[in-house]
């Protein structure tokens, strides 16, 4: 997250000015890239004082990728489909990253049983990297069809990058979604992050914790899909975005509640599934709904700015909650800080 963010205008830029092309075949190699340098990382030294920078300068590598894969759904969306399609395209073209998080929430318990496994969990992970970026250089021939869908298509990005930006901050109606949206960005992201901490406080186990980050994600795409399909027919942009937004407030503050009472797991379940279910799925049609109100300024350079909105907020306040847990002062005997036997045994702490 910390990295992504002073990329997102370099990769709102390169999207407008450079084109899909070259934008999906640089993150596709810097992914694949990072992927090779963490797994070479875990083989190189048994010390893993020199093993970590590695480790971390191929996570970095594939964190500059992502921002380059994430922001191109509206771009995309927008050059090779008519108005009919877009909210689908972009649903389907946002939901791969949930959907690619899912199975890789579900895969690194599996392969992973001890210590030993992680270098085969890395190249399990580079694998596909490596098919993606072959796939992306050979199959990536041109940023835009020979016909453009539709005539917005045809003047897409029109106007340069710095103007847009200056037109975008002078938009209130863009500003009210970036404030909204952005907000909510952050929240779902800091759900996500810490999730497992939140449910162990009360004595929910770990596999508990996975089971509904999985439900969150799961119901989410599906929201996303029929979300999509609703609007695309309708054109109720405004309107799905208000509901949505109004219901995942409902849903947050119920998880807020349901959260801090212990056995009861069918209650936490299901507000988790209704929280992915209104929240996950308005963000594609909400990146819809800031390319046409900003209309003619870039879609990435629209969408992009309110993924850096979410994203300042949401990396903050993940890092200092995480900077909490690793320099406690402990009040108790020191006692670990994950959850156990279906039991949390946490942190006393001290003003």
């Amino acid at each position: 997250m910390i990295v992504a963010i002073p990329l997102s205008f370099a990769t709102s830029w390169m999207l407008d000015v450079l084109g899909l092309r070259i934008t999906l075949i640089l993150g596709a190699w810097l992914n694949m890239f990072g992927a090779l340098v963490r797994f070479l990382g875990t083989g190189i030294s048994t010390d893993p004082v020199a093993r970590f920078p590695l480790v971390m300068f191929g996570q970095t590598l594939a964190a500059i990728a992502q921002p380059l894969v994430i922001f191109t759904p509206a771009k995309m969306a927008a050059l090779w489909f008519p108005d009919n399609q877009r909210a689908t395209a972009n649903t389907i073209a946002s939901m791969a990253n949930p959907l690619g998080m899912l199975l890789a929430s579900i895969l690194s318990p599996w392969m992973t049983q001890t210590s030993g496994d992680i270098p085969n969990l890395l190249l399990a992970y580079a694998v596909p990297a490596c098919i993606i970026c072959f796939l992306a250089t050979v199959g990536l021939r041109s940023s835009s069809p020979p016909t453009p869908p539709s005539a917005s298509a045809e003047s897409s990005g029109s106007e340069p990058f710095v103007q847009g930006i200056k037109l975008l901050l002078k938009n209130r109606a863009y500003l009210v979604l970036m404030l909204c949206f952005g907000s909510g960005i952050a929240a779902f992201t800091c759900f996500s992050t810490l999730l497992e901490q939140i449910l162990c406080v009360q004595g929910y186990s770990n596999e508990f914790a996975g089971l509904c980050g999985a439900l969150f994600i799961v119901f989410g795409i599906v929201g996303a899909g029929a979300l999509g399909l609703i609007v695309d027919k309708t054109k109720k942009f405004i309107e799905a975005t208000k509901i949505n937004l109004s219901l995942s407030a409902v849903a947050c503050i119920a998880f807020s509640v349901v959260s801090l009472m212990p056995q009861q797991k069918v209650a936490v379940a299901v507000v988790c599934s209704l929280f992915g279910f209104f929240g996950f799925s308005i963000y594609p049609v909400v990146m819809e709904l800031a390319v046409e109100c900003t209309y003619p300024v870039g879609e990435a350079t629209s969408s992009g700015l309110i993924f850096v909105s979410g994203s300042s907020p949401s990396s903050t306040s993940c890092s200092c909650r995480l900077s909490a847990n690793a320099w406690p002062t402990p009040l108790c005997p020191p006692v670990e800080t994950q959850c156990s036997a279906g039991r949390c045994r946490c942190w006393c702490w001290g003003g």
